[in-house]
């Protein structure tokens, strides 16, 4: 089985902007992201990235811009040579519906589980928000809360140092 790091996207891969980020002009790496991604991938850990992206849901902008915008990621992680498995990400907005995929629900992180043959218990979480914790834990998965834009090489040390 492989062990994987799940990653919420704004404010622990991207500077979180209070707004949605969905323009390749607004989309700005965190420092230390490339260094924290690397030594994930040296540990032997799987790169998943896992998303609300509510502002699609409320018609604010269109799915094909925020595949635009992770391709653009995807580019920038291979030049660092980062692998990153998968990109899952919610469209729906909460006050339209309900669904299992929108973070604190799992669905995501349980089929990345699935997918990838992760064993959950030797997994991690990382969020700026409670509610990536939450989803987390639901499939099994230790959590690792972070202050939103912070220093990612530091919130990875419970995953690498053993």
């Amino acid at each position: 089985m492989n062990k994987a790091v799940f990653l919420d996207r704004d404010g622990v891969i991207n500077r979180e902007r209070n707004d949605y980020t969905f323009r390749i002009e607004d989309f700005e790496i965190l420092p230390d992201v490339f260094e924290a991604l690397k030594l994930l991938q040296k540990a032997g850990y799987l790169l998943v990235i896992i998303s609300n992206q509510s502002g699609i849901g409320r018609g604010l902008f269109k799915i094909e811009d925020t595949e635009k915008m992770h391709a653009f990621m995807l580019d920038k992680f291979k030049e660092h040579s980062i692998r990153i498995e998968e990109i899952y990400y919610c469209v729906h907005h909460p006050e339209t519906g309900s669904c299992l995929c929108r973070k604190p629900d799992s669905l995501h992180v349980e089929k990345a589980i699935a997918r990838f043959n992760v064993d959950s218990t030797l997994s991690y979480f990382i969020g700026d928000k409670e509610r990536d914790i939450i989803a987390g834990e639901k499939a099994g998965v230790k959590g690792i809360l972070i202050e939103s834009n912070s220093s990612l090489v530091k919130a990875i040390q419970p995953c690498i140092v053993k």
